[in-house]
């Protein structure tokens, strides 16, 4: 990368500091750091929840999964199907019930019927999944910083996380939020150019007809991945992402903490809804990106040696972006997927920070003024040290980096979800049956992780789930709170439809595009 390039990338980045040191000014409050006051709009609450999942880890990964790994492919386009009908069931009984939540902590909606040991428990799990989770997003950054910049992947690894906690300490809620949006427009647009420019590259070449056409089918109904080798079938993928989708958009504090942002419970509403519509064409350019580089792969070997001589098949992207993009143009490619990047890693350090302060130092949290906020900023700081340290430890883990950031989440998303189902409408759960309900599903996802490597994991999310609800529901004595009824149909009505006609959509071009290519 030469000092056009890198000048316009640090120019990007002093600008996104200028930008929340600008919004550190406003803030008065925890509320103000960790919700943004409760007056962020629906439609940019949306696009975040959109944005952080699918960011600088898909615009790696994805195309890494499509074109390079066994047994890879379109096949990833099957988890979306999950999304809609995930958020379908959110808007109609998740809203209601986590909008109960007092804080910026999302945990504290199960405390009034399962109580404080429940709480810890789910806040515990988050803070051990998503302090993993934020190493692989700091990972992948720093990808693509070592291989466009040249230097060592430690170094890259330090520069990105300082940038991320100094950015993520000071703006809050509020520049995640923005920067979401900003971001989304960027890397999308910059997806679509380079899949425009690569496509133009390949024509005529005839590379992308020698694409091995397996690759292409992106539903595989052939397995079940309940011992039979098949990790990503049509059914883990559609009922395993269920699960996780549940949790993630419903019971990740990360995501959940902008349903509590919203002004009210349709604002929350909406903004699953545009998330849900966004996703399914955003993933959809990624893997279309991977099908083209896969033709690239073929139709100019010395860009596949290079790639092969980097050892790891997430440098793809990377390695096309420096071998590729004309001086400038790279630049603001590395300068996009930096702002991508960062607003997945403040996302997460900003919820971090805010369930351990709720969780451990509650007091403060209550409090108003100066010193609550810089509480929350130092927790901040401390939690973008330790995403460092665990960024380097998943470097060395070889597997493409969208499925590392899955088979974390998928640890502990099932338990977690089973947990606020409890909250939420079980009579015979108590506190002390569902935290051992929550740790044994744990427990049996780590012991099919060891013992049972043919299982999919993305059937953890199911098993971890069902073994928490029946062990908490089965030997529960009773709560004397009984769980609140919710009349939720008749306001939700128009987001479900909305959402199940996504569904049908992308099932229908997804079944489209096996006919073609699967026969």
């Amino acid at each position: 990368m030469g000092a056009i390039d890198l000048g316009i990338v640090i120019l990007s980045l002093l600008a996104l500091l200028a930008f929340a040191g600008w919004l550190a000014r406003r803030q008065r409050s925890t509320a103000d750091y960790y919700l943004g006051g409760r007056h962020l709009p629906a439609w940019a609450l949306g696009a975040s929840l959109a944005a952080n999942q699918v960011s600088a880890v898909s615009l790696v990964g994805a195309p890494a999964f499509v074109a390079m790994r066994e047994g890879g492919g379109l096949l990833w386009l099957q988890y979306e199907l999950a999304v809609p009908l995930a958020m379908a069931l959110l808007v109609v009984f998740g809203v209601p019930v986590l909008r109960r939540a007092k804080g910026a902590d999302v945990y504290g909606a199960v405390e009034t019927r399962l109580g404080r040991g429940a709480r810890r428990t789910l806040a515990g799990m988050f803070l051990l999944g998503r302090g993993l989770g934020a190493g692989v997003i700091l990972y992948t950054s720093a990808l693509v910083v070592a291989a466009c910049s040249g230097w060592e992947l430690g170094t890259s690894l330090v520069v990105v996380g300082l940038v991320a906690i100094a950015y993520t300490t000071l703006g809050g809620l509020v520049a995640d939020v923005f920067s979401d949006v900003l971001q989304l427009v960027l890397l999308w647009g910059g997806t679509i150019v380079a899949t425009i420019v690569l496509g133009v590259r390949l024509a005529g070449t005839g590379a992308l007809g020698k694409i091995d056409t397996s690759r292409l089918v992106p539903i595989d109904a052939g397995g079940t991945g309940l011992g039979d080798g098949v990790t990503f079938g049509f059914l883990p993928m559609l009922l395993g992402g269920l699960f996780l989708y549940l949790s993630y958009y419903g019971c990740d504090q990360t995501q959940a903490q902008r349903i509590l942002a919203a002004r009210d419970e349709r604002s929350a509403r909406k903004a699953l809804t545009v998330a849900a519509l966004v996703r399914f064409p955003l993933v959809l350019t990624y893997c279309l990106f991977g099908v083209l580089l896969a033709g690239l792969l073929i139709a100019e070997p010395d860009f596949a040696q290079r790639v092969a001589a980097a050892g790891d098949k997430n440098a793809l992207v990377p390695e096309f972006l420096v071998a590729y993009l004309p001086v400038g143009v790279l630049g603001i490619a590395v300068a996009g997927i930096l702002a991508a990047a960062l607003s997945s890693i403040d996302s997460a350090l900003n919820s971090l920070s805010a369930v351990t302060l709720e969780e451990f130092m509650p007091g403060v949290a209550k409090e108003e003024g100066r010193r609550s906020v810089l509480t929350a900023r130092g927790l901040t700081v401390a939690w973008g040290v330790w995403a460092t340290l665990t960024g380097w430890w998943f470097s060395q883990a070889g597997e493409t980096v969208i499925e590392s950031v899955n088979k974390v989440g998928s640890l502990f998303y099932g338990p977690i979800l089973a947990l606020f189902v409890l909250a939420w409408r079980s009579r015979r759960a108590d506190g002390r049956s569902a935290v051992i309900g929550a740790l044994a599903g744990v427990a049996v996802n780590l012991v099919l992780s060891e013992t049972a490597p043919s299982v999919s994991w993305l059937w953890w999310n199911v098993s971890g789930c069902l073994t928490a609800l029946v062990i908490g529901h089965g030997f529960g004595r009773g709560s004397q709170e009984a769980p609140a009824e919710e009349e939720t149909a008749a306001p939700a009505r128009g987001y479900v439809v909305t959402l199940v006609v996504t569904f049908a959509v992308v099932l229908g071009l997804l079944g489209v595009l096996t006919a073609v290519f699967g026969s």
